[in-house]
């Protein structure tokens, strides 16, 4: 199955690099404010589709641009697409976007592709197989103190979001960290954390199909993911957070406040935990 979804993700991918010859020349419409799709992400979704199907008629298909209305909604493997995750990056020429391919089986992901076409860097993993990309095995990074490390993360963008909360959860992270970086492709955040480029990811309002193939490959590389209190039930809770395992805790600890699946008390408790945090003197790096 892994093999499938890689040649559907690198017949996507072929799809998105002839478009980014000419960028200008590309048809965008807006699905909502800051929210667009473009005739490559429905070009790129139906050959993936197609692919998909042509192997497995009999599985369903869960995409950003079509839904469920391709395959059987009610299969045990549901194939869950992102066909050009970065769509925004993409329409500016800004080379930082990828194919997103994860298959779920009883609701749990076995398999995932996420396919960096500008870079033609192939991320796969299989459930209990490990974590790979391009042929070498992906290991999260072996850092263990926050100060150190590089995090990603995704900024508001909808009309709706919490813009002054997420300034404070950036705040929180920032002061206690290397650095914070923007990206603009959740799949690729995930997959970069999974090869060590980065330690940890947070983000909200992020559907399946934007870290379902990235969960995988952070978790079969040595790391962890779930909400912002660490709950791994996390695909369909709308945040995320992932890191390897000593980080993932740290920033359970920075970012579970913010969480809306944590109850009162446990935010006024972790309130008081960062406060505590905050004032102590920082770690000599040496």
């Amino acid at each position: 199955m892994l093999n499938v979804a890689i040649k559907a993700a690198r017949a996507a991918g072929a799809i998105i690099n002839r478009a980014a010859l000419d960028v200008e020349a590309v048809r965008i419409s807006q699905k909502q404010v800051n929210d667009f799709v473009t005739e490559v992400d429905l070009a790129s979704e139906h050959a993936i589709i197609d692919t998909l199907l042509s192997a497995y008629p009999h599985h369903g298909i869960s995409a950003e641009e079509s839904g469920s209305k391709h395959g059987d909604p009610n299969a045990d493997h549901i194939w869950i697409i992102d066909p050009l995750d970065g769509t925004t990056n993409f329409i500016h020429g800004f080379p930082i976007y990828c194919v997103s391919i994860a298959l779920s089986v009883q609701g749990k992901i076995e398999q995932a592709v996420v396919y960096d076409p500008s870079r033609n860097d192939l991320f796969t993993a299989t459930k209990g197989r490990g974590a790979y990309v391009n042929d070498r095995r992906l290991r999260t990074s072996k850092r263990t103190q926050l100060h150190e490390c590089l995090i990603s993360t995704g900024f508001p963008f909808r009309p709706g979001d919490n813009f002054n909360q997420y300034l404070r959860m950036m705040g929180d992270v920032m002061q206690r960290t290397s650095g914070l970086r923007r990206p603009g492709a959740a799949a690729l955040d995930l997959a970069y954390v999974a090869a060590g480029f980065t330690d940890g990811f947070f983000e909200t309002g992020l559907q399946p199909w934007d870290i379902a193939a990235g969960s995988l490959l952070v978790t079969e590389a040595g790391g962890l993911v779930g909400n912002f209190t660490g709950d791994a039930d996390f695909l369909e809770q709308k945040e995320c957070l992932a890191g390897t395992p000593k980080i993932y805790g740290q920033l359970v600890g920075i970012l579970s406040k913010y969480s809306k699946f944590a109850s009162a008390g446990e935010k006024a408790a972790l309130q008081d935990a960062a406060s505590l945090v905050a004032l102590a003197p920082p770690q000599d790096p040496t």
